[in-house]
């Protein structure tokens, strides 16, 4: 029979030594613990290193990292941006004084995925030329019966703010988006000044997509199905359809969005200026007269204090009567684009009381 050594036969005398080995032994027994990374990646298991491994140690590549993450944020300035596109009362050859919406249409798309999560539409009821023209219903496709039955332009309003509520679209982390300037800069300012009604704040600015568009397929003059084709996507709908061209806007800013190019604020309107001071009591040459439009607050002489505009979207002006006959001496309130060679530029007249 043998006589086996034991354990302690084998353990080295030196403390240093026995050290060693028994480090040696750990790490041993831990490579046989874990398993093999080709075994790993046949599991779908493929071992994370920490986050401390891919933190560079030079601290200039850390601030080109942080530079990066910063620009990334800006890019997402919105939430959400909301894409319009209003059709108006309109004549062929000819301006209609004052110039009205009659479809309100507009489509969410979510700013970081570029989905489009939702859209709205309702027709609008004009109230100076409430019958449309030929010419208007076969450009737009919008029939009589419709703006008919239609809302005024302030409930509209009211409508699409709900509208943008109940998808969680927050007021203040999203763009308005038009082809062009005409949608926000002129008709909805203008109509909301002559009928003195309060739009909200965030169709004071918007994203002219012309500009990104030209930025990434070079200047040109160019219609929005025409932009649409060069993005090389497809009609959908008809044209001058206002639901139809929004929903083409949004899908040609989805596409620039995929293309990188930069969706930033492109044009807004002044701020107005700070209200005047109330005028003293004992400066008032006569007393406040009774207006007829809520919006006018006094008028003496040739000067009218008031915050009404006539359609083309100046502060009307007062004036008094001077022709001999039963009117002479009476006020009234009129367009105020008027000059002596022209006259009145549009058709806004009011009787004083």
């Amino acid at each position: 029979m043998l006589c086996l050594p034991s354990a302690a036969s084998f353990r080295p005398a030196d403390p240093a030594a026995r050290g060693a080995l028994a480090s040696q032994q750990q790490q041993q027994q831990q490579q046989q613990s874990l398993p093999h990374p080709h075994t790993l990646a046949a599991q779908g298991r493929l071992p994370i290193p920490s986050a401390a491994a891919f933190r560079p140690a030079d601290p200039t590549a850390q601030g080109a990292i942080a530079s990066k993450q910063q620009k990334m944020f800006r890019m997402r300035e919105f939430d959400h941006f909301v894409v319009i596109d209003f059709e108006a009362t309109c004549e062929k050859d000819s301006r209609i004084y004052p110039q009205e919406i009659i479809e309100f249409p507009a489509v969410l798309v979510d700013a970081a995925t570029g989905a489009l999560l939702s859209s709205f539409r309702t027709y609008v009821k004009p109230r100076h030329h409430p019958q449309l023209t030929a010419f208007c219903s076969e450009l737009t496709g919008i029939q009589q019966q419709q703006v008919d039955g239609g809302v005024d332009l302030a409930t509209a309003l009211g409508m699409h703010d709900s509208w943008l509520a109940s998808a969680g679209a927050a007021k203040n982390r999203l763009a308005v988006v038009t082809w062009g300037d005409w949608d926000c800069k002129t008709m909805l300012e203008s109509e909301c000044s002559f009928k003195c009604l309060n739009k909200p704040r965030y169709f004071d600015q918007w994203v002219n997509l012309r500009i990104p568009f030209e930025a990434v397929f070079g200047a040109g003059r160019r219609n929005l199905q025409e932009a649409v084709r060069e993005a090389g996507l497809e009609w959908d709908g008809r044209l001058h359809c206002g639901l139809d061209d929004a929903r083409n806007t949004a899908r040609l800013l989805v596409e620039l969005m995929r293309r990188g190019a930069s969706i930033t604020i492109t044009g807004s309107l002044p701020q107005p200026p700070p209200p005047a001071p109330e005028p003293e009591p004992e400066l008032q040459l006569q007393p406040q007269m009774a207006p007829l439009n809520h919006s006018i607050s006094w008028c003496t002489g040739a000067a009218a204090t008031t915050g009404g505009c006539c359609y083309c979207g100046v502060p009307i002006r007062c004036d008094m009567v001077t022709t001999p006959g039963p009117m002479h001496g009476r006020f009234f309130f009129g367009c105020g684009n008027w000059t002596p060679t022209f006259g009145p530029m549009c058709h806004f007249f009011l009787w004083a009381a």
